[in-house]
């Protein structure tokens, strides 16, 4: 199972990132999918660039191109998503982007990986939840609401593959140290957020053979918080 392949969808984001390399150092074969265009290929990665995962259509083509390059598709790792601190009087209400950004992702990624998925010897997909969608803090009410989401559909999907070798698995990360968070929260303590790489070592102990007896699982990730 050294040569797992692996579709990350996001994966040009500092977490996206994050769980390529892991991947690659493991020697899985990873496929990047990411709205974003023009990045240069991560080493041995088949990147695919100026998909909107939020149409699925899309969605279906890019998971077309991961199997018609490598063959067969084993893992799906839903990274995609956006976030967005919102009170809920707000003149542009976000809530509808917030669930297509972090629920429709997922969605559609999923249902067009899982009739691979599903003849894989050990499929799985990890979704990316939140611990803010658990006790949604001020303005945090769209984005917790949609990641909220995100964990429902992780815990019905597991329910539903449980006749199969798929298992489905959702990290909850809390704040994650990112140049993006740092720039917005100066005067925080990163030392107390989750790194991207640590998350990432939980997401890809998630995608391996090692998971198999656990699914439906929403493992918080909360660094020293």
């Amino acid at each position: 199972m050294s040569e797992r392949v692996v579709a990350v969808t996001g994966g040009h984001g500092v977490l996206g990132r994050a769980v390529v390399e892991a991947a690659l150092e493991r020697g899985w074969r990873v496929a990047v999918i990411d709205h974003a265009m023009g990045h240069a290929a991560a080493d041995g990665a088949l990147e695919i660039g100026g998909v909107d995962l939020t149409d699925p259509v899309q969605a279906d083509s890019a998971v077309a191109r991961v199997v018609e390059r490598f063959g067969r598709l084993d893992v799906l790792l839903n990274i995609a998503g956006g976030f967005v601190w919102q009170t809920a009087d707000d003149a542009a209400p976000a809530w509808d982007r917030m669930f297509a950004l972090n629920l429709s992702t997922a969605l559609h990624a999923t249902r067009a990986a899982l009739p691979h998925l599903k003849v894989a010897d050990d499929g799985r997909i990890v979704n990316v939840g939140s611990a803010a969608a658990l006790k949604a803090g001020a303005g945090m009410g769209a984005y917790g609401a949609s990641k909220a989401a995100v964990h429902a559909l992780t815990q019905s999907l597991a329910e539903e593959l449980k006749a199969t070798s798929v298992n489905v698995n959702a990290v909850l990360p809390s704040i994650i140290d990112t140049p993006a968070n740092r720039a917005d929260m100066p005067d925080a303590d990163p030392a107390q957020w989750v790194a991207p790489a640590d998350l990432a070592a939980v997401i890809l102990f998630l995608a391996s053979p090692e998971s198999r007896a656990m699914t439906g699982a929403l493992v918080p990730v909360t660094g020293r918080v």
